[in-house]
Order: structure tokens, then sequence, then C-alpha cells
């Protein structure tokens, strides 16, 4: 299948959305002569243009296009083609309401906005279906196009009468039959039980709490529905163009989609990021989603969308500060990223979206975000040759998974301080204030290439899940997991003592009395630590080798951290600089050191193939010793023995 290398060619990808309909023909003649001197070498053209592509049921409008195409190839300029079928045009809506998804309460979601479509909508799936096929045909021998882009941020749900006819035919696959959907579900809680396939509902608005295993499958069937949406519109353009990579962009963390699962369906996998330039930890925030999209790619990775400048939808919207654009860039660039895009191309000046920035933003050609785009494009187009289609090694893989994540999610939890997210933020950041580059990977992912594991939080493990960690712990590997890990299976049933027994056997837990959830702002005393968000009564078995107790209070003497051989339990939070030391002390003990020692505290440092990325998260300029002489990119010039990173400065060196 081809690749993003097929897209690439030796370059890092530069450019962004860009949505030429929204303008007059003279301004895309200033666009073409304002991308060549910003070195954009890619855009994506048509993700909101269904309106302007079908302007009428069955009629097609492919005249502009075709010349924005031809511009575009006259430039050289790439085009990643998307289809248009996250925002149906207000005609499907009107003639055909079916198309439109319905809340939980039944509520109409009507156009307006924008994905505005029920995934389990035949009629919908249709008209994309068609659309599709036309534009695939019209230009699958064009010039100008590089790739496909399918719809934009799947994350829409449906709870509607077709939704609820597609979720009973996907459970009947799933469960087989009503007594083992019963069974799964639980259902002799609150006299719930099935008699008829016709009985059973997506989870609506209840009078009281829903059934968390009804949520959980009905989170893995949206999810797998917007899959097949995306599916049934790749094949088609694969079917055109089988020499063009296809992809669709994820957003950060999005719980709407099991992005392990989607990954393997596309050729190129692509993110967008918007951390915000205000949050002392946006840096950690971009990495993190960095690791997690480069480990879904197993290799390079596409940055879709990211901001110029301001975003929109925060209640107050900042600014980027001058030079944090090109060093978040950069740093996309070292956790991996062979192409540095944005939403959008030019900022619009009316609907939704004008408030947010673009390449070229209202100041235009003499604005200062337009100034620094073109100091990027000259940046990546110097290192491109040197860094396009390498790999960085990682030591450490972080635990994730969807499922668990949806199914810790519930209403009905011991406490709501404590999320999935916000735990995996939490691990992640005390790797990366240590300097401590990882990976990310599924539960029953192969982890023998890691000598540590790391799991902040997995609710949910699967039985095979289970055994891959025992036997990542017994083949030699360290293994140190958060709590609530392992207490339910893959149908939200607790398992017996509240954690899997393979688990407490593996940490030396006899018993796990109770759980003792802390409130917000609450800490509970630990040797050499205070605790957060939670704790947890338990009684060893005398076989760990060594404890860390709770100091006071109802757990005093008790364990907080265990440790039995080489797996560790931490049954509360530690404050961010406990869990950065312990998680160091854990690391040290299983052979991985960070990319440099004595790092001061703001800068990063990433490798990825030969090149060493240094990057400067402060606002105040920074020496780094590095031993011998190095060539910086960058800048064109040799550093021995130190180099100096000013203000959000960064540095790329190759011996």
């Amino acid at each position: 299948m081809p690749g993003l290398s097929d897209a690439t060619r030796g370059r890092i990808l530069y450019g962004g959305d860009y949505n030429p309909e929204q303008w007059p023909e003279e301004t895309w003649h200033e666009d073409v002569r304002l991308m060549k001197q910003a070195g954009v070498n890619t855009v994506t053209l048509g993700v909101f243009s269904w309106a302007k592509l079908e302007p009428r049921p069955g009629e097609r409008d492919f005249a502009w296009l075709d010349r924005v195409m031809d511009l575009m190839h006259e430039a050289g300029v790439g085009v990643v083609l998307a289809t248009p079928t996250a925002s149906p045009p207000p005609w499907m809506g009107h003639l055909h309401p079916d198309t439109l998804p319905r809340d939980e309460e039944g509520r109409t979601e009507w156009w307006g906005g924008r994905q505005h479509f029920s995934h389990s909508s035949a009629t919908y799936r249709r008209y994309a279906a068609a659309l599709t096929e036309d534009l695939a045909a019209r230009y699958a021998g064009h010039p100008a196009l590089t790739m496909w882009h399918i719809n934009n941020e799947y994350c829409t749900y449906d709870w509607g009468d077709e939704a609820a006819a597609r979720f009973r035919d996907w459970l009947r696959e799933r469960h087989g039959s009503l007594d083992a959907l019963n069974t799964a579900w639980g259902t002799a809680f609150w006299s719930q039980g099935y008699g008829d396939w016709a009985e059973v509902m997506p989870p609506r608005h209840p009078h009281y709490l829903k059934n968390p295993t009804q949520v959980l499958d009905f989170k893995r069937f949206t999810s797998d529905m917007l899959l097949e949406c995306y599916a049934a519109e790749r094949d088609i353009v694969r079917r055109h163009t089988p020499h063009l990579p296809v992809t669709t962009n994820f957003m950060p963390l999005w719980a709407g989609q099991d992005a392990w699962r989607w990954a393997g369906e596309e050729d190129v996998v692509s993110v967008d990021l918007y951390p915000d330039p205000r949050d002392p930890f946006g840096a950690q925030e971009g990495a993190l989603v960095q690791d997690m999209t480069r480990s879904q790619a197993q290799g390079p990775w596409m940055l879709m969308e990211q901001a110029a400048g301001a975003v929109n939808w925060r209640g107050v919207n900042h600014p980027k500060p001058r030079g944090l654009n090109r060093l978040w860039s950069l740093q996309a660039v070292a956790r991996g990223a062979d192409a540095v895009c944005y939403f959008q191309w030019r900022q619009s000046r009316q609907g939704a979206e004008k408030f947010h920035s673009g390449m070229v933003s209202h100041a235009g050609e003499q604005g200062r975000t337009y100034q620094e785009v073109t100091r990027l494009g000259a940046d990546l187009a110097r290192i491109a040759p040197h860094v396009t289609g390498t790999h960085g090694t990682a030591h450490i893989a972080v635990l994730h998974d969807w499922h668990s994540w949806w199914a810790g999610d519930q209403d009905a939890r011991p406490s709501r301080e404590v999320d999935h997210p916000g735990m995996l933020r939490a691990w992640h950041r005390a790797l990366w204030q240590a300097h401590l580059t990882t990976d990310f990977a599924h539960p029953e992912h192969d982890l023998s290439a890691y000598p540590l594991v790391v799991v902040p939080q997995l609710y949910l493990l699967t039985d095979a899940a289970v055994d891959n960690l025992l036997a990542h712990a017994r083949g030699g590997g360290t293994l140190v997991c958060g709590f609530l890990t392992g207490v339910a299976d893959e149908d939200d049933r607790v398992r017996p003592g509240g954690m899997d027994a393979r688990l407490r056997d593996l940490f030396g837990i006899r018993t796990l009395h109770e759980w003792w959830p802390l409130a917000a702002g609450e800490t509970v005393a630990c040797e050499g630590f205070r605790g957060t968000l939670w704790s947890e009564e338990l009684e060893a078995d005398g076989t760990a080798d060594a404890t860390t107790a709770y100091k006071g209070g109802e757990l005093d003497g008790l364990p907080a951290v265990l440790r039995k051989g080489r797996a560790w339990y931490v049954s509360t939070l530690p404050e961010p600089e406990a869990l950065r030391d312990l998680l160091t002390r854990i690391a040290v003990g299983a052979g991985v050191r960070p990319v440099l020692d004595g790092l001061p505290d703001q800068v990063e440092a990433v490798r990825r193939g030969d090149l060493l990325f240094l990057l400067n998260h402060g606002r105040e300029p920074v020496a780094v010793d590095l031993p011998g002489t190095h060539h910086d990119l960058l800048t064109g010039t040799d550093v021995t023995d130190r180099v100096a990173l000013g203000r959000h400065g960064a540095a790329v060196l190759r011996p």
C-alpha cells in the first residue's frame, strides 16, 4: 500500500487547508504568490465544499475546482483532495430528514453548522459515495493530486431510529444471541432483561443511571459506524488511484474513535493539534499527542492541522507569542511528523471561524503571522533532506486503550475527579519532565522492545491484555501500573477481588479491601511524598520486595507503593515532582536514560534518526552543554561543546 513517503518524496509537506471558494478568483493568484514566498508545497482542498460541488441533488459543479487544481499544479503545489462529506448541504437535510442525527434526548441536530449527518443513514451514505465516486473519477489523473483526505474530524453521534436499527445488527454480530447480550450487559440488575431484539435501544436519556455496558457497547458501535463511513469512501478513491495514500484527520484523544483500530485502516495517520499557548504545559500536551500519533502510524505521520496564531473556541483566545509557532512545529517534526500543516491558509472574513487564525491573517502579507510562517517554511526546507522518512527510538511504552477509557468514564463511579485522559497526561508529563521519550502502545501489542512499560490507568483489561502484561514483567521487563488498573473485564464486569487476581499476585497484593478516593484538593501523606486523587486500603501478601507506606489517617502503615521484582504498583497519584522522581528512579533501574543528561528544565531534547533536536520551551535564553562539534541545520553553522538557544529557540544538530 502507498504511504506518506509517496506524497513527501523527500520533502516535509508544508501548507494547510485552502478554501478558495470563499474568495474571488483574483485572490487565488495572490494566494499562489504568497504560497511560493512562504515555501508552501501542499494544500488540502475541498474539505467543506459539498454545497459548492453539488448545489442541488445530483448536479455537479467542478469547473471552479478544475481551475484551482490547475493553478496549484502550475505553481508546483501538491493537492491533498478531500471528500467534502463532513458537512452536507442544506438541501440534504431539508429533503431527507433521515440523514440528520438525533441526540440522546431525541432532538434533531439541524444543518447550519457542520458534521450534521447520521453515520447510519443509508441516504447519507449513498449521496456521499456518489460524490466521492465522481470526484475520484474526475481527478484521479490530475498531476497536482498527491493524497486523499476523507471527510474531516469524524466526531458525530446518533441516537436516532436508523442508528438504533444498525445498533441491533451490530449487537447481534458481537454477542450472537439475546441470552449472550443479557449476560454481557448484566441485565439481571434493575429488571433490564431483553426478550426481543426490538426492545434493544441505544442508551437514550433515562430516568436514572444508564446501564454502563450498554453505553460501552454503544461507544464501540459509534466508532465502528464512523469507520464504515470512512472505509466506504476510502475504497472508492483507492479503486481509482491505488498508487496514492489515503488519510483522515484524528482529533487528539478524541473519545469517539478507537484510533488504534482506525490507524490500521489508514495509509497515513494524521492529527489536528491545538495546544493552548497560555497553558504552561502546552508543549507537553503537544508531545503527548505527537508520541501517540507516531505510535499509531508506526513511523512518520502528518500534522494535518494546527493554528498559526489564535483559535476561536476557548473562552479567551490568545495568539501564539513570537517564535512559538515555529518551536511547536519543529517539536512535531522532532517527534516524527513529515508534514506540518494548518487550518487554514487564509483567515476567513465570514462564518463561524473568522476569528480562527490562518497562515495569512487579517493583517495580510505584512503581518507577523505570515512573516513567521515564511521563516518556518525556509527552516523546514533546510532540514527536510536530513529528516524525512527517519524514525526515532523510544525505550518506554505508555499503554492506552479507548475501550478502557470508555468503560471507566461511566456516571456511577467511585470518583469523578479521576478520568482516563487526566491520568494519561499526568504520567506522560512526569516522563516528559524527566526528559524521557515515550511511545504509546495498546495493552495487547508486542511490548518486547521496551525495557519499561508504564500503565497510568487501564480500568478495563481483556484476558489477553493481562496475559501480555504478565509476560512482559516475567520476561525481564519492568512494569509500573497506576491505580484502578485491571478492575473490569471486556464487558465491564468487576473482576473478583476488585482487581484481576493475576495482577494482584504480580504486585504482591493479598487483598484490596477498599478504594478511598480523595476530594478535589485533598491529599494523603505517604513516606517521602503526598498523594492526590486516590488512595487504597491494600493488604500486602508478604512477597513484595519493597513498599512505601501511607502515613496517618485511616490507611496509616498500609502500602501506597509496592514493588515485587520488576513490577510496581502505585495506589495513589503522587504530586507531580514526586511522580517524576519515582518514574525516573524506575526508568534508571530499567536501564533507560534521557537523550542528554543535565538538560535545563525548559529544554526538550529528542533524537530522530541521526539528528538531535533541542527545543527551548522557556521565554529566557539558555545554553545547553553538548560535548563535541555538531552542525546546526537551521543556521548552517557548527557549534562546539555548547549550544545557545534564544527564547523559544531551537537547534537541529547533525554530528
